[in-house]
């Protein structure tokens, strides 16, 4: 069930029963001369359809400009400041709350966007302290790369491969959910380099096609179903252990 497919009267509806939500949150950016530049809110997006197959859970609309500065010398990368990239965080949470949602669990697929999400958090849990109320709501950050057999077949696949950003692992994922934009392109090299990162400029010098560390071209849609089957699994498990607001 999908927040924006749905009327304000099924909303309602289905509060009456749950009172969690599923946000998926991502990013706009470069993910090397082969990745879709939406590849960070494809991913989360496409596992929260996924775990809505198999139960019954809101899905929120995904916010898809996330904290990805370091991208911007690269044509097609958006990014918002941290400060207001919180802001956007912390606005949807008390949206979703005023409205009666107590269990709201963001399924990241950027992780560049970690400790923004952690600072909104941390922000919206301090202003009810600092008020002398108790929070009745609880957030939860999942960054589904993370998922215990998604890294298993990780390891599988792509081995010393996969990398830190435009790995074959997300875009296997982003090629299942759209194999109508797949693309295969000649690498050079094959693995990127590796190494730490400041600033877009500085990226850029370091990480000239955009990769770091990975060989994209390893990715296919067959071992992208095999990645979104175990991600939902592993992350519907996950949510079902968060979500003590079904324990009625």
């Amino acid at each position: 069930m999908e927040l924006k497919l749905s009327t304000w009267i099924e909303v309602k509806s289905y509060l009456d029963k749950y009172k969690s939500i599923i946000l998926p949150i991502g990013s706009t950016e470069q993910h090397g001369p082969m990745g879709l530049i939406g590849t960070d809110s494809i991913c989360p997006e496409t596992i929260a359809k996924g775990i809505a197959e198999k139960i019954e859970v809101l899905i929120a609309p995904t916010i898809q400009i996330g904290m990805s500065q370091h991208h911007l010398e690269f044509p097609g990368s958006l990014t918002l400041r941290p400060t207001t990239f919180i802001a956007v965080i912390k606005d949807t949470i008390q949206s979703l709350i005023h409205h009666g949602f107590s269990h709201i669990f963001f399924l990241n697929g950027h992780g560049g966007n970690i400790n923004s999400i952690q600072s909104a958090f941390a922000e919206v849990y301090t202003e009810n302290s600092l008020s002398g109320q108790e929070s009745e709501f609880r957030l939860k950050l999942c960054n589904w790369y993370m998922s215990e057999n998604m890294t298993k077949i990780s390891d599988t696949y792509f081995k010393g491969a996969e990398g830190h950003h435009a790995t074959p692992s997300e875009v296997s994922l982003s090629f299942f959910a759209h194999p109508e934009a797949a693309k295969k392109t000649d690498l050079s090299p094959k693995i990127a380099p590796s190494g730490e990162l400041h600033d877009a400029i500085n990226y850029q010098k370091q990480f000239p096609d955009g990769r770091i560390g990975s060989d994209s071209s390893l990715a296919t849609i067959e071992i992208g179903k095999k990645i979104f089957l175990a991600a939902v699994s592993d992350i519907t498990e996950d949510f079902l252990k968060f979500d003590h607001s079904r324990k009625k």
